[in-house]
C-alpha cells in the first residue's frame, strides 16, 4: 500500500506546530498503526531527521497510551478500537491519512502526538480511593452485590484512561472519564464510605484542571473503546446532586 501521512510535529509545548507530509510506499495492510509509524521512524532514522514521537506501551489495547487523532477520529475509523489494534487494512491504498495529537487545554501538547494526561491522575487521587479494614481478606460472598450492579461496576471499570472522550468532545469535557472512576465504586458495598465526598472532590478536580463542562453530545462514547455509555454520567449527575444535598 501506497500512503501519506500528514502528522503534526511539534518540538516542544512553546514552539508552533505544524502538520508535515510522509510519503509511505512500503505498508503492509497487516501491519498495525503503530508498526506503520515504527517503520517511518527507522526510516527518519536512519535518514539523519528526528522521528515521531508518540505514545505507546502494551499495544494491546489496555493501557490507553496510544492517543492519536486519526483523520479527525480519536483512535482512528474503526468502532470500539484502539489506536494499536488498528490495522492498516482500513485504509484504502493511496490514501491520505492525518495524524494528530489530542486536542483540548486539559491535555498540553508535549511534543508531536505525545500530550500530558496527568489531569486524570489528579482527578483519580482527589478522590479514587475507597477505605478498606486491615486484616485477612473477606470471603468472596461475604458482601453480597446485586448482578446489575456488579455487571454495572464492571462495565465502568473497563475504562483505561485513554482520553478520547476529551478529544472527541466539542467542549473538552472529561466527564465521561470521571463517571466511569465514579461508577464503578459507587456501585459496590467497598465504595459506600467516601461516595459523597467522591464524586464532589473529583466533580471539582476535573473542572479545575481546565475540562469543559458536559451537553450530553454523545461523542464521548462514539470514540470510547471500551464502550462506556453516556448513562455513567447520568449516574455521576445523580450522585453529585445527593451529596450536593447531603452537604447543604
Amino acid at each position: 500500500m501506497k500512503l501519506t501521512l500528514r502528522i503534526w510535529r511539534q518540538e516542544t509545548p512553546q514552539v508552533k506546530g505544524r502538520m508535515v507530509t510522509y510519503p509511505m510506499d512500503d505498508v503492509s495492510p497487516d501491519m498495525s498503526f503503530l508498526e506503520m509509524l515504527d517503520v517511518l521512524n527507522e526510516r527518519l532514522t536512519l535518514d539523519g531527521q528526528e522521528p515521531v514521537a508518540f505514545d505507546h506501551d502494551c499495544r494491546e489495547g489496555i493501557c490507553g497510551a496510544c492517543s492519536l487523532v486519526i483523520n479527525g477520529v480519536p483512535h482512528g475509523p474503526e468502532k470500539a478500537t484502539t489506536t494499536c489494534q488498528l490495522h492498516m487494512r482500513h485504509f484504502t491504498d493511496g490514501e491520505t491519512v492525518d495524524i494528530e495529537p489530542w486536542r483540548a487545554r486539559a491535555f498540553p501538547v508535549v511534543k508531536d502526538l505525545v500530550v500530558d494526561r496527568s489531569a486524570f491522575d489528579r482527578i483519580i487521587a482527589a478522590g479514587g480511593y475507597i477505605s478498606a479494614p486491615t486484616g485477612s481478606a473477606p470471603d468472596a460472598h461475604a458482601t453480597p452485590v446485586p448482578k446489575p450492579d456488579a455487571d454495572a461496576a464492571f462495565e465502568a471499570a473497563t475504562c483505561i484512561g485513554c482520553g478520547a472522550c476529551v478529544a472527541a468532545c466539542p467542549n473538552g469535557s472529561g466527564m465521561l472519564f470521571t463517571a466511569a472512576k465514579i461508577t464503578h465504586l459507587g456501585l459496590v458495598p467497598q465504595g459506600q464510605p467516601e461516595r459523597d465526598s467522591r464524586v464532589l472532590d473529583m466533580v471539582a478536580t476535573h473542572d479545575e484542571e481546565g475540562f469543559g463542562g458536559c451537553t450530553n453530545t454523545g461523542e464521548c462514547t462514539s470514540v470510547c473503546p471500551k464502550g462506556i455509555p453516556l448513562s455513567a454520567i447520568a449516574g455521576l449527575n445523580k450522585d453529585y446532586l445527593h451529596a450536593l444535598r447531603a452537604r447543604s
